[in-house]
């Protein structure tokens, strides 16, 4: 960049940001063959039958792979190994439950940098059967073993209360807003025939289930399940030609301003997400007014709350009053979570890709 064009540098980062519209495309979306309890499938066998699925689903093989991009416990080389791939590119990105969105981002980025043309993007989780995934553990000398488990923070539950507890200080934002998601979400689940609950529930229903980690009950708290899932990502040219009706990425975002949750800047505001947002909307050239369904992470019944305002859907303290009276569910305003979201569906531990189905 020259010295002449300091000042023009936003100008120049949000042309930078848009020459990526529409530029690749998703080809191919499946998941594992089930979602649930399967004690008889390693997580690597799952990342397996993801990627077999949504290479099908593209009309594609294993041959026409390129780049394979994988979350989860595997190294980079494991899946490409196993599915006997020689890709030319490798990504392991491990960011928790927006893996797979980040990578959907480095996709762009190496296919348009020519780099490779087929990028197969890739998740596999033995979550609640716990085969091939190791122990649960955290070493006392890690950063969450120094800094955050001698004071109590025991797993996901007792980190994202931190954010809803302070949610509700600062906004007043209740336990039936809280709710409101999970019964919304539940809604959806029931027109699943995959999701793991489909009975339906009320507000009085999450709010008496068992506490777990104040102030969250267990309707509150995701599933813990085994799944998998996969992409298949290439440019807009080539997509003209797939099996599938492409669809485009227009809008891409990743920022982090923390790992540890004591870290969290603002624990009632989440920051990373206004950033991603704003270089989402910022390439796609969109806005919250444009959009007709939402698929927002769902771990706790907080987070597409802090989602809902991080990205402007509302403003900050009023993502509470934004899901009242069913908001998000089945008929209300802005359908969220349709697949019943990791609340109800399926949630092998990090979701993102899951879910990702054409079915």
């Amino acid at each position: 960049m020259r010295a002449s064009d300091l000042s023009r540098e936003p100008e120049l980062v949000l042309g930078k940001l848009q020459e990526g519209r529409g530029s690749v495309a998703i080809v191919g979306a499946a998941e594992s063959d089930r979602v649930g309890k399967q004690p008889d499938k390693s997580a690597l066998m799952l990342h397996a039958e993801g990627a077999r699925n949504a290479l099908a689903d593209a009309g594609l093989s294993v041959s026409d792979v390129d780049a394979v991009m994988s979350t989860g416990r595997q190294t980079a080389n494991e899946v490409p190994e196993y599915l006997g791939i020689r890709p030319r590119y490798l990504d392991n990105t491990q960011m928790g439950g927006c893996s797979f969105i980040a990578q959907l981002q480095h996709a762009m980025v190496v296919i348009n940098a020519g780099v490779a043309e087929v990028v197969l993007i890739t998740h596999g989780e033995s979550g609640r059967s716990r085969v091939g995934m190791g122990a649960r553990t955290v070493p006392s000398d890690s950063l969450g073993g120094q800094f955050e488990a001698p004071f109590g923070v025991g797993g996901p539950a007792t980190r994202y209360t931190l954010a809803a507890t302070r949610h509700m200080h600062e906004y007043g934002t209740t336990k039936d807003q809280l709710a409101e998601v999970a019964v919304a979400t539940r809604k959806w689940a029931t027109l699943n025939p995959r999701a793991a609950m489909r009975d339906p529930i009320t507000i009085d229903d999450v709010k008496s289930s068992r506490m777990i980690a104040w102030p969250f009950n267990l309707l509150d708290c995701c599933l813990v399940t085994d799944g998998g899932g996969a992409l298949v990502v290439t440019s807009a040219e080539r997509a003209r030609d797939m099996r599938q009706k492409p669809v485009y990425v227009l809008g891409t975002g990743e920022a982090t301003h923390h790992n540890l949750i004591s870290q969290m800047p603002r624990f009632h505001v989440w920051d990373a997400a206004v950033q991603a947002g704003q270089s989402a909307w910022e390439m796609s050239g969109a806005t919250p007014a444009d959009i007709d369904l939402a698929m927002l992470y769902d771990a706790f019944t907080i987070v597409p709350i802090l989602a809902l305002e991080a990205l402007g859907f509302c403003e900050s303290g009023e993502g509470g009053a934004f899901v009242e009276g069913q908001r998000t569910a089945p008929g209300g305003a802005l359908p969220m979570n349709t697949n019943g979201g990791g609340l109800s569906y399926t949630h092998s531990g990090i979701m993102g890709c899951i879910s990702s189905s054409r079915r």
